[in-house]
């Protein structure tokens, strides 16, 4: 994929992610979602986090070591969506810079092009787009680029992110299954189940 359709898909899948931020009521963030033990709050701060990451890494080229806890607890403070729109918009600004997408960036587990960064980026906010709508009662559709893009991006390694501890194992798809329930089951998600509401947490993925 050339890097205008991956800045397209990156702004898209933001998009979607703030939709559904700002459809969450100020009664719902402290609610279960289908990710394991993460509260609605918790599920939009670990995705605010990972936005305030990028200016970082990106554009600074700081390594995640270097920064050490910076952006470690709740990042969200008093005004959640206030606080993701503006890590969104400074994420989406940091890999539209010039020349942003042909740098290396240091990640937790080493050096990966900026390319792949921001494709796992892109890969992370379309899941929990889905999982956030699950909680808040939104339309859990997800775009039919986005999901292809997704499925792209985590199939070469998906078997391994169960194995990290990172998500939940896979599960076997509805034979009729479309696009979207292939990706979610691929991540340990099961869209027919809503087991984990009576849960404080439930099965499915924190981060890509």
């Amino acid at each position: 994929m050339d890097t205008h359709a991956l800045l397209d898909r990156h702004s898209d899948a933001l998009a979607l992610f703030t939709d559904r931020v700002h459809a969450v009521r100020p009664d719902q963030w402290d609610d279960a979602t289908p990710c394991a033990e993460w509260t609605v709050r918790d599920l939009v701060n670990h995705l605010t986090a990972e936005q305030l990451w990028v200016p970082p890494l990106v554009v600074e080229g700081r390594g995640t070591a270097e920064a050490g806890g910076t952006f470690d607890g709740d990042v969200l403070g008093a005004h959640p969506a206030v606080t993701w729109d503006r890590a969104a918009s400074a994420a989406k600004a940091a890999f539209n810079g010039p020349g942003a997408l042909e740098r290396t960036v240091v990640l937790s587990y080493g050096e990966r092009p900026a390319t792949a960064y921001c494709a796992q980026m892109v890969a992370d906010a379309t899941v929990h787009a889905w999982d956030l709508s699950r909680a808040i009662g939104a339309d859990e559709t997800l775009p039919d680029d986005l999901v292809a893009f997704t499925a792209r991006e985590v199939a070469p390694y998906a078997t391994g992110l169960a194995r990290s501890g990172m998500f939940s194992p896979a599960v076997k798809p509805p034979p009729d299954a479309d696009a979207q329930t292939k990706l979610l089951c691929l991540l340990g998600r099961e869209p027919w189940s809503r087991e984990w509401a009576d849960r404080s947490g439930g099965a499915g993925g924190t981060s890509v």
